[in-house]
């Protein structure tokens, strides 16, 4: 099933089940549309999703981030999937470090994010998956 919005219902349960005050580490599947589809189209020149993301949305999501201690972990290319349904193809990953959920949340709840952010992220993706890890100490 294709998502790329973050639902409210979702946000609760995290909410819920993340202890505060702990390092989180986001899991970013990302598909890209072929060509980006902005609501208003002509307030934006023609790209494909991928330049939307990574030209549009991920240099604004770095400046409004830079104050929240988040850190890009690693970003890359998805090049082949071993273990997944044939339908399900990626083009990056992304693991982005933030000291906290709530560090994360206030950056996507915020008037920002929503007026200036959000409107590239949802041109740009076709799917989505993004999914809260914490660090597993293994004995």
């Amino acid at each position: 099933m294709k998502a790329i919005e973050i639902h409210p219902d979702n946000m609760l349960s995290a909410i819920a089940a993340i202890p505060e005050n702990v390092p989180v580490l986001m899991l970013n599947l990302l598909r890209y549309k072929e060509h980006a589809t902005y609501e208003d189209e002509k307030d934006m020149p023609p790209c494909s999703g991928r330049e939307a993301y990574l030209q549009r949305y991920v240099p604004a999501f770095i400046k409004l981030a830079a104050d929240s201690g988040f850190k890009p972990f690693f970003t890359g290319d998805a090049l082949a999937s071993l273990v997944a349904p044939a339908d399900e193809i990626w083009d990056n990953v992304a693991l982005i470090e933030y000291p906290s959920f709530e560090a994360f949340r206030a950056i996507v709840e915020s008037d920002v994010y929503k007026s200036e952010l959000l409107p590239h992220r949802l041109a740009a993706l076709e799917d989505w998956r993004l999914i809260v890890t914490a660090k597993t100490e293994f004995s």
